[in-house]
């Protein structure tokens, strides 16, 4: 089973996460923002895996350390459940349209982490939610999983359409490149025989 836990606590943070790479899609998150919450259950939902979170952070303060500090656990966890990624398709991408809203995401699970982020934004917030911190989140995942990610918002007006299209987008991509290869012997996706490095 394909399947992780990790704890992190800081004097910010203190953040629970557990999942399953071959899950059903269900979830059980509460991070303490309704919006984050929102998009980490649809991150869920249409990467198939199973996903448990639970974050307490310095939210009186402001919300950056609790959706980065997700992020960075999220990804450990993705990272630890993944192993050696043996048999592994090891690359995914996904378009996604959301109403007037179209955005794309490619994925390489290289353990060479990197973050290509075109996504712009008219709003400066959606609800509470700073929208400069939906970049901090793909970031801290992408590094702590070992992703080369690819985000881009084709093109889009909604600040919401545009942001929900961006997980469900990078959630289609890990789903597939996730996924065990039935035509492979088991062996690591890479002519070097491992990856990273």
């Amino acid at each position: 089973m394909r399947a992780a836990t990790v704890e992190r606590k800081t004097r910010e943070t203190e953040i629970f996460v557990a999942l399953e790479l071959d899950g059903s899609g269900d979830y059980d998150i509460e991070t303490g923002i309704g919006f984050f919450d929102h998009m980490l259950e649809g991150f869920a939902k249409h990467s198939m895996i199973d996903l448990k979170i639970r974050a307490e952070g310095d939210l009186h303060i402001d919300m950056h350390h609790t959706v980065e500090d997700v992020g960075i656990v999220m990804g450990q966890a993705a990272a630890k459940a993944l192993g050696d990624c043996a048999g592994i398709r090891r690359f995914g991408a996904a378009y996604i349209p959301m109403d007037e809203t179209l955005s794309r995401a490619a994925m390489d699970i290289s353990k060479r982490p990197y973050l290509v982020w075109r996504v712009n934004f008219a709003r400066p917030k959606v609800g509470d939610m700073d929208t400069e911190l939906f970049k901090e989140w793909f970031h801290a995942f992408a590094m702590n999983a070992g992703l080369c990610l690819h985000v881009e918002n084709v093109y889009g007006e909604n600040t919401h359409h545009i942001i929900e299209s961006c997980f469900k987008a990078t959630a289609r991509a890990f789903r597939d490149a996730l996924e065990l290869d039935p035509r492979s012997d088991g062996d690591t996706p890479s002519t070097k025989g491992v990856l990273g490095g």
